[in-house]
């Protein structure tokens, strides 16, 4: 081959990849082009449900695209996650996730479909969720060291209710047993609704639950509230003291919300649709709303995500190996 022709290809494969360059940024520039799917993995009306519903109406009005959610329930939310990480890596097809979702169903499965760190690239987080911690008003108690004082001194007699083996409202009264050397039994039931009832006729005595129904309930004067999850008080719950504040020194567990996309989406693609996040959590309105709804705006960008949900996964692991539970 003489040199002409080597000069040659050589400009043409210059040529062919400046091309394909530009075509990819043209492409990036392009997104979103078309409307984007939200995959969750519960029925509609729930609180994830809401939480999309609050978010993707202004996210429509910064991207330009309408957010379509879509109902994929399923053990746990894993059939949605399983469906999303199976999905075009191209940011049309996103998860919105739960604690129980993003970090707990690895140690929870035997045999999940899905892993978060692997098959999934974080977009933003963006809410968590404190619990409050009840009980019974048929309880002599008026506060958590008194509370904790009570069952210290009937261990096993003392039930809590849940949703459910392996939620959260299971796995935070867990850590509550380990950072106090209180033993409470558990009592699983189908949702929360129903432990509710329980809880309020005193068939169940604790319960750990998100703040909207919780705060309601305290305020009718059906259950108890005595302390909250977070690092602060809620809004909700302004009287009501955190677990710290109440005595159990370095006692903060919350919940948290946040958008996934699948492995592989192109890194612009992330950028822009964590930007949209930053944009549409920094409304006035959609904090307030938020807020209304149990959950604090809690913003992180796709790397801090990521760094957050390897910190929060093997917090959780231990979490669900203490308490037992196996869901297969």
């Amino acid at each position: 081959m003489n040199k002409p022709t080597r000069t040659a290809l050589a400009v043409l494969s210059f040529a062919l990849g400046t091309l394909g360059t530009l075509g990819t940024t043209a492409a990036m520039a392009a997104y979103p082009d078309k409307p984007i799917k939200v995959v969750i993995g519960f029925p509609a009306g729930g609180p994830l449900d809401q939480h999309a519903r609050l978010l993707t109406d202004k996210l429509q009005a910064v991207l330009g695209q309408p957010l379509i959610v879509d109902y994929k329930p399923g053990a746990g939310g894993s059939v949605g996650a399983d469906a999303v990480a199976k999905s075009p890596a191209d940011g049309y097809t996103l998860m919105l996730a739960n604690t129980g979702v993003a970090v707990i169903n690895g140690a929870l499965y035997s045999k999940l479909p899905y892993n978060t760190q692997r098959d999934f690239v974080p977009i933003a987080r963006t809410a968590m969720q404190p619990l409050a911690l009840l009980v019974t008003p048929k309880l002599p108690v008026q506060n958590l060291k008194q509370f904790i004082d009570y069952a210290k001194a009937r261990p096993g007699q003392v039930n809590y209710g849940s949703a459910g083996n392996g939620g959260i409202s299971h796995l935070v009264p867990e850590m509550f047993k380990t950072a106090t050397g209180i033993f409470m039994v558990h009592i699983p039931y189908r949702g929360s609704a129903p432990a509710f009832t329980d809880l309020m006729g005193g068939q169940v005595q604790f319960m750990a639950e998100s703040i909207p129904q919780a705060a309601n309930y305290h305020k009718q004067g059906k259950v108890r509230a005595l302390a909250v999850t977070s690092r602060e008080r809620n809004p909700a719950l302004p009287d009501v003291p955190t677990v710290i504040e109440s005595g159990v020194k370095g006692f903060e567990v919350v919940g948290f919300y946040g958008f996934l996309a699948p492995k592989d989406t192109p890194r612009d693609v992330v950028a822009k649709l964590s930007d949209a996040f930053r944009q549409v959590l920094t409304s006035p309105e959609v904090r307030e709303r938020m807020v209304s709804q149990g959950a604090d705006p809690a913003y992180l960008g796709s790397e801090d995500f990521a760094r957050f949900l390897a910190t929060e996964t093997p917090r959780w692991d231990k979490a669900v190996k203490a308490s037992g539970a196996r869901m297969d």
